[in-house]
């Protein structure tokens, strides 16, 4: 490759990625263009109103994770602004909660600027050049772009705002019409001009303190308070590979890796998909036995206590073990890029704005997230904390290393579907051998309590296993089984379940 090895979720940010890299700027650069055209390209997905992961290296230096995802804020209210709402994915449906008291406090912008600050080299002015850009000129719906956001159409049109920039002549956007948002491209050049702190302590925080005063907890010490995080990577050997994921407070990374290392200590990475089902159900189990504390964010990484690990070990190996947990679902409003540059620096970074919470702040064209209204970041009940803290997060952006070169960049749109999603991806590229594009566009499973979803193409021998299950075959594949979009040194694949692309430049 001449520049680098590029999947995102949409054309636009690919195109954004690209045109960096072309400029000089290293992996670090195009990502987080990318990242901010996206907000535009894939506004239903995420957005400088929500959080996310960025998992990063330097040639020669091992992956570290930048944790940018949401607080819980500080504070308690009596009347908060908090309604439920359905997503219909056609096979099933999802339900989770928006309105001002959904909204944890957001850390994408801070995120996105302190890992620029440290790691980029081109200047903000032009790594935001595209993304404003793409905000005045608009961009041409497609098909797939113009089906996410009639997904959540009531939450994208539940204020004047909404209205304005996702209806024309009092008709939702369809496939065809221009997507236009003048305001953001304001706030980005506001963000040139002051920094970060124009969001958290400056005119920015004084907008969103005034709009959440009333039903919400957002307060102006939240956003004084917020901190992005650099965090050691969790690792798992398979082989020669080295994977590194998204460690404690975040579920997904640690989940996922708990659900690999059950597989490879087990044997059992090449097998069937009885155990797979089996591994996913108590993944499931471990995570539930080991999250008791609301307060308590780093719990999740007891999962690999010994003695917890090698009770769910002893139960994978027993014939005769039959599972039985819940798990908690919500859409996933989500997406990934990946990026490799020339020099072997690599970007996995995943953000979100949950499925948002229907409340704009007008004068920035921003949809905050409703991360404080989605059931599985949220396992001990709603606005249940005490303190401020990292909300728990599947999000799981992932770096594949072999012989300590770096070989995928990969993550996942899709809630709790992302550490499935990935999983999979990664058993079939590296035990399996499938080429990057076969592995990407293989059907999946995903198990959610007793529910096991089945894309088609898939035969289910049957097994005792399956009886406590109830199954779900989907007709086609589809976007609730997650969007990998992953990048190698010699080839790019974005999912087609989510609009992804790839390209080697």
């Amino acid at each position: 490759m001449k520049y680098g090895s590029i999947a995102t979720g949409s054309k636009e940010s690919l195109n954004t990625a690209k045109n960096i890299l072309k400029e000089g700027g290293n992996a670090f650069d195009a990502g987080i263009a990318a990242v901010f055209s996206s907000m535009i390209s894939e506004f239903a997905l995420t957005g400088a109103g929500g959080g996310g992961v960025l998992m990063g290296m330097e040639k020669g230096q091992e992956p570290i994770a930048y944790d940018f995802f949401v607080d819980c804020p500080i504070g308690k209210i009596n009347d908060i602004d908090f309604k439920k709402i359905n997503v219909n994915f056609g096979n099933t449906s999802q339900g989770f909660h928006i309105g001002k008291g959904s909204t944890a406090v957001p850390g994408t912008i801070a995120g996105l600027l302190d890992i620029h600050q440290e790691k980029g080299i081109l200047p903000l002015s032009i790594i935001l050049e595209p993304a404003i850009k793409l905000s005045k000129e608009g961009i041409v719906l497609s098909k797939y772009q113009s089906y996410i956001n009639s997904l959540i159409e009531p939450i994208l049109t539940n204020s004047k705002t909404g209205k304005e920039l996702f209806t024309k002549n009092n008709q939702f956007l369809k496939t065809g019409d221009t997507f236009k948002n003048p305001n953001f491209a304001n706030f980005l050049e506001m963000l040139i001009k002051n920094g970060k702190d124009f969001f958290y302590r400056g005119e920015g925080a004084e907008l969103i303190t005034k709009l959440y005063s009333k039903q919400g907890y957002l307060n102006q010490e939240n956003l004084n308070n917020y901190k992005a995080y650099k965090r050691k990577a969790l690792k798992i050997d398979i082989g020669e590979y080295q994977i590194f994921t998204n460690p404690a407070p975040a579920y997904g990374g640690t989940l996922m890796a708990f659900f690999l290392d059950l597989l490879k200590k087990s044997n059992s990475l090449n097998t069937d998909y009885i155990k797979l089902i089996k591994a996913m159900e108590l993944t499931s189990m471990a995570r539930n036995e080991v999250c008791q504390n609301p307060d308590n964010e780093m719990e999740i990484s007891n999962c690999f206590n010994p003695d917890i690990f090698n009770k769910y070990l002893h139960l994978f190996n027993d014939d005769d073990f039959i599972g039985d947990t819940t798990e908690l679902s919500g859409f996933g409003s989500t997406t990934h890029l990946s990026i490799i540059d020339k020099n072997q620096n690599v970007v996995s970074v995943t953000t979100t704005n949950g499925e948002g919470s229907g409340i704009f702040i007008p004068e920035f064209g921003i949809l905050m997230n409703n991360m404080l209204g989605e059931k599985d970041l949220n396992p001990f009940g709603f606005h249940k904390w005490n303190k401020q803290r990292r909300l728990p997060t599947m999000l799981c952006p992932t770096i594949i290393l072999k012989n300590n070169i770096p070989v995928y960049a990969i993550g996942s749109g899709g809630s709790n579907r992302i550490r499935s999603a990935i999983s999979q991806v990664i058993i079939n590229l590296i035990i399996k051998q499938m080429s990057l594009k076969e592995s990407i566009e293989s059907p999946r499973i995903h198990l959610e309590g007793k529910k096991l979803f089945i894309e088609p193409n898939i035969k289910l021998d049957k097994h005792l296993y399956l009886n406590h299950l109830d199954i779900n075959l989907f007709k086609e594949k589809n976007l609730f089984f997650g969007g990998v979009n992953c990048a190698s040194l010699n080839d790019a694949i974005g999912d087609s379940r989510r609009g992804g692309v790839g390209e080697v430049i």
